[in-house]
């Protein structure tokens, strides 16, 4: 949860696919996301979708990574079903790189070239349906599937996104979305062979699911004791058995947590973790990993939530959706709050603290935090743009323009997202002060950098107009209140 300097795991090489992460790379990946959670929320969408493509090629089969990747992209276009205007012609290099990439079968270069694609259009039909191919040879299934809705989402009559989704969903036994799949098949190609024994065959097989026969989702029978047929254990049954035999190995609560994390069941983790936390006497680093499982199960929880709620479009859902998102923004806070004052000397937590409270618009108790963690010189830049937005929000203007200004000053030239970002607030408030030199000195400094950058040119013939009418009273302004309420949160 912390901000890390470095949170970006190794990516793939050219030319081949990575090896599963490493429970120190899970870390490092579940950090990035959290990340790039923190910047979705806060609508840097373009460092959001570095962050999340990090996570995509470190772990290309993890639901949420998968999700959060597109769902942020969705965000970005305003779910426009086309992406950026001149895609098309942006992703023809990557285009060919994909399709040379599935014939080799060289995954790694394939989902790094997919998704440079999916950056620009996530809608791209061939692109997803490349990777939801990817990912079956790879027996990455729930990736599969996100990739293989998103495209079905794109062009929901065409018969063979259907066809492809109606079996990886036949797989999954999800039954009754198969059998629509096949349906819509059936509609666009009358008389479809495959399509009417698909049907015929799904029915059944739902009919013998609902009769609760034996045999569990991958047709493996299990015995009554849990064990597979020949009396082998399973990892997790190994793991739970250790447990029992030594209940103070924290080393096997942490690896049956990790297998529950990896296959999505997150209460399983929680659960887990819980004992270990007990049976350790309360240790610190299992509690983080405890409440690191719980902020993913609420994410999980929400993501489901928030593509119920758009795909109904009912009140109740909504509700529901903006009940998990405040439940997951309290406990986040909460979690925050106890790091800091584990580790009152950490001032990556008190950072993340602060960020957190900015969040929830509680300003005062934010500054406090602020102003302690700009002591981590890596952090100064970010932490003046962020008191500066803080004390501006409680309307106390000089603070917030001295705060920018210095902002302006420590964030380096590479960070150039945060050091437009500090321009624009600076040269903004400066304009409502009626500081027209500081304004114009700020924001010609931006449009040099970035002319296309917001609403920096109307603000810069803002500026001409107000010194040709200077002498006239009504051009004047104050600080606008709801520039002070409106600023988004720093990228932390």
């Amino acid at each position: 949860m912390s901000s890390q300097e470095n949170t970006s795991p190794t990516t793939p090489d050219e030319g081949r696919f990575p090896q599963p992460p490493t429970p120190a790379q899970r870390k490092r990946l579940q950090k990035c996301y959290e990340h790039a959670n923190l910047q979705m929320r806060q609508e840097n969408y373009d460092y959001a979708t570095e962050l999340f493509t990090q996570c995509v090629l470190g772990d290309p089969g993890n639901l949420l990574y998968v999700q959060g990747f597109l769902g942020n992209l969705k965000q970005k276009y305003n779910n426009n079903k086309k992406g950026d205007k001149l895609a098309f012609m942006k992703v023809l290099g990557s285009k060919g790189m994909v399709k040379k990439a599935s014939l080799q079968k060289d995954w790694g270069s394939l989902f790094k070239s997919g998704l440079e694609i999916l950056k620009l259009n996530p809608w791209d039909v061939g692109t997803l349906t490349a990777l939801a191919a990817a990912c079956e040879e790879l027996e990455l299934y729930d990736a599969q599937l996100v990739y293989l809705r998103l495209a079905l989402d794109a062009d929901p009559k065409d018969p063979n996104i259907n066809r492809t989704c109606g079996r990886a969903l036949g797989r999954r036994k999800l039954f009754d979305q198969a059998i629509a799949c096949w349906h819509r098949v059936e509609q666009a190609i009358p008389g479809d062979e495959e399509a009417a024994r698909a049907i015929a065959s799904l029915t059944v097989e739902k009919a013998i699911n609902e009769g609760k026969y034996d045999g569990d989702a991958g047709g493996t029978k299990v015995a009554k004791g849990g064990a597979a047929d020949g009396g082998e254990l399973t990892p997790e049954q190994r793991l739970q058995r250790e447990i029992r035999r030594n209940p103070s190995d924290m080393s096997k609560y942490v690896e049956l947590a990790d297998l529950y994390l990896r296959d999505d069941q997150f209460a399983k983790a929680e659960d887990v973790l819980r004992r270990a936390f007990e049976a350790s006497d309360n240790n610190p680093e299992i509690r983080e990993r405890w409440e690191d499982a719980q902020l993913r199960h609420l994410r999980q929880q929400l993501a489901e939530a928030e593509k119920k709620a758009e795909q109904t479009g009912r009140p109740e859902d909504q509700r529901k959706a903006e009940q998990i998102k405040q439940q997951l923004f309290e406990k986040d806070l909460e979690f925050c709050k106890n790091r800091v004052e584990r580790f009152p000397n950490n001032l990556a937590y008190k950072f993340d603290l602060a960020v957190r409270y900015q969040l929830v618009g509680q300003y005062k108790e934010a500054i406090s935090e602020y102003q302690q963690a700009q002591n981590d010189p890596k952090r100064k830049g970010l932490c003046m743009l962020a008191l500066g937005q803080c004390f501006q929000a409680i309307k106390q203007y000089s603070l917030a323009m001295r705060h920018y200004e210095t902002a302006v000053q420590e964030i380096p030239d590479r960070d150039a997202v945060n050091k437009k970002k500090a321009l624009h607030l600076a040269g903004k408030l400066a304009l409502a002060l009626k500081d027209l030199d500081t304004a114009d000195r700020y924001l010609s400094t931006l449009a040099g950098l970035d002319f296309s950058y917001k609403d920096v040119s109307a603000l810069l013939d803002k500026i001409a107009r107000l010194r040709k009418n200077a002498g006239e009273a009504k051009s004047a302004e104050t600080p606008a209140e709801d520039d002070a309420g409106t600023e988004e949160p720093p990228q932390a």
